[in-house]
């Protein structure tokens, strides 16, 4: 494989060309989207909580063993 090396000036005039191509959210998306992670996040912290004690339960009823 070639390699072909590029001045560093050359290189950040480059990601700065394409830095600027970028469609960047607006603050309130980001907010939004930040939000909404979080929520989902708790959410599913919740979901998991709730099944590991439905297990716990259910494997000491059927077994017997545990606390």
């Amino acid at each position: 494989m070639a390699s072909k090396t590029t001045n560093p000036f050359t290189f950040l005039q480059q990601v700065r060309s394409e830095t600027a191509k970028v469609t960047w959210p607006s603050r309130r998306e980001t907010v939004i989207s930040t939000i909404m992670v979080l929520a989902f996040a708790f959410l599913a912290a919740i979901f998991f909580f709730l099944a590991d004690q439905v297990i716990s339960w259910a494997v000491e009823l059927i077994l017997g063993i545990g606390r």
